[in-house]
């Protein structure tokens, strides 16, 4: 069956798109919007602000990818769609990021997943951050206005075996499970969404609101990457963009100078502060880049008589938040349980294991499941947070060190999978850590956890949520930008994405960001109207 391209198509009625690997001489361009991010941010808030009127400019450091150069093969979705070819590590090199790099940005690779933000988390944010206006009940409609626009509802089909591991297994033991809502519509149930969705039933924002944008008149610059803000006084007034090659790999020497009446960065919790460093943007109490979060993401492995086939179906369909507000918001570290796709290349990076061993737990994948734990940092003073840093070349990274904290809640978490996964039958249990043998019963999986020495590169760790790095907040003092996104600093500056959120989140983020952004940019359009 052949599925209509809607991106090629847009292209064949004249959308205003420019792919800046082809430019042969500099190029300047005027907006009275300019957005750095096409992501769930970028995207919200250039589809909100066109709609009402104004012209707005879309850039992008990644290329352009549509649903005819999806064919859900794993060595060519991780080079193109995903920031730094699927190799951005932390600092130190023992935390995976998967953060994507493309039209469309992470939520062209994302698993669906979308959650609104809890209420615990809004709370904690005012009362301890002070930030206001962003109360469940006021951010409802935003949060309801885009469930609507992307097609959010709980999964309607049977989990796939993968998923049912978790459900039944929390069944048994009497914990908490509910359905995942996802935003898809007329999904196929392939379970390749981390490879880019081929048949554009995932309502990313390469197949909503870009689309949106451009047949608004809107504009959209692609494989250019935003390397300096130009600044005089408390304004900014343009920013320098590199031309990219084909790959996003290396700038071609060409220039793109971007000015508009107002710039919007949503280039995610790594890149939006290396921007603001590079440019030496006004930063009195050295925030940018400070408190950085993610939900570090701890991995359980297990083998089942039956077959599985855990790389087909809806990746996440199932979760758990029995362990997630137990104590509170700052009590132990919580987590959220969920389950991932295991297509053979990452289920194999993520296991760990080379030689015999590796060999033969990757056999036995079509009868394995894997559950993930997303560890809730930033709550309590004790949790970790990380530290955005330009490398020598510019280049951003992420410093994020362990606590005694972090390491109680990732022990937890692993004693928390394998019960679970012997719960549901599981006959041998491999808890992602170089020190942990495959154990048959939950008797051998505790005393091995327990004793687990849970220091870097042994424990293997990622993360797919970053957080935070410019925070908003009412006082200038602790937070980059007001609770609407403004920067304190510099007037006509904001901020529309996740690097606002003062802590972790506690759930998939892509709606909280949605959300969040839809009011923000909403608000802005009213005041630069006024």
């Amino acid at each position: 069956m052949s599925i209509p391209d809607i991106f090629i198509q847009g292209l064949e009625r004249g959308w205003r798109v420019h792919n800046a690997a082809q430019l042969q001489q500099d190029l300047t361009l005027e907006a009275d919007i300019a957005i750095v991010g096409s992501g769930a941010g970028g995207a919200t808030s250039a589809e909100i602000l066109s709609a009402a009127g104004y012209k707005v400019l879309l850039i992008e450091e990644g290329g352009l990818f549509t649903s005819s150069d999806f064919r859900m093969q794993e060595s060519e979705a991780y080079p193109n769609l995903y920031q730094e070819g699927l190799g951005r590590f932390s600092k130190d090199g023992a935390i995976t990021i998967l953060q994507g790099r493309a039209v469309g940005g992470t939520t062209l690779v994302n698993w669906t997943s979308s959650f609104r933000t809890p209420e615990p988390t809004l709370k904690h944010w005012a009362s301890e951050h002070e930030v206001i206006g962003h109360s469940s009940e006021e951010l409802a409609p935003w949060f309801e206005k885009m469930e609507q626009r992307l097609g959010v509802e709980r999964w309607a089909m049977p989990p796939n075996a993968n998923n049912d591991v978790l459900r039944s297994g929390c069944d048994q033991l009497g914990l908490h499970w509910d359905i995942i809502p996802r935003n898809v519509r007329g999904c196929w149930n392939l379970g390749y969404c981390g490879l880019g969705c081929p048949t554009n039933a995932k309502q990313s924002m390469l197949v909503t609101c870009i689309p949106g944008l451009l047949d608004q008149g809107g504009e959209l610059l692609y494989l250019a990457r935003a390397e300096r803000l130009q600044l005089e006084g408390d304004r900014v007034t343009g920013i320098e963009c590199l031309a990219m090659d084909e790959r996003s790999v290396a700038p071609t020497g060409r220039r793109i100078q971007v000015r508009a009446r107002h710039y919007i960065l949503a280039g995610g919790s790594i890149n939006n502060p290396a921007l603001l460093l590079r440019s030496q943007a006004p930063d009195p109490h050295q925030l940018v880049g400070k408190r950085t979060f993610l939900h570090l993401t701890t991995f359980s492995w297990a083998q089942f008589e039956q077959q599985i086939k855990p790389f087909y179906g809806a990746p996440q369909s199932v979760y758990s938040d029995h362990f997630q507000w137990t104590d509170g918001a700052t009590g132990p570290m919580g987590y959220k349980l969920e389950v991932p796709p295991m297509q053979p290349g990452f289920s194999a990076t993520v296991l760990g294991e080379s030689g015999p061993v590796g060999a033969e737990l990757m056999q036995q994948l079509p009868n394995s499941n894997m559950l993930i734990a997303l560890l809730r940092d930033g709550f309590h003073p004790d949790s970790a947070s990380g530290t955005v840093e330009l490398r020598s070349d510019g280049s951003p990274v992420l410093d994020y060190q362990l606590t005694d904290y972090t390491r109680d809640g990732i022990r937890r978490s692993f004693l928390s999978m394998a019960e679970i996964q012997f719960a549901a039958g599981a006959r041998l249990v491999k808890t992602a850590h170089a020190d942990a043998p495959s154990v048959r019963n939950m008797a051998e999986a505790r005393k091995i956890i327990e004793q687990l020495e849970l220091q870097r590169y042994k424990t293997h760790l990622g993360s797919a949520h970053v957080m935070g790095g410019c925070p908003m907040g009412e006082n200038s003092s602790r937070a980059v930008t007001d609770s609407l996104g403004r920067h304190h600093q510099l007037e006509n500056l904001s901020i529309h994405d996740g690097s606002l959120f003062p802590t972790s989140i506690g759930a998939n983020p892509q709606l909280s960001i949605y959300g969040l952004t839809a009011r923000l940019s909403s608000l802005l359009a009213e005041r630069l109207a006024g």
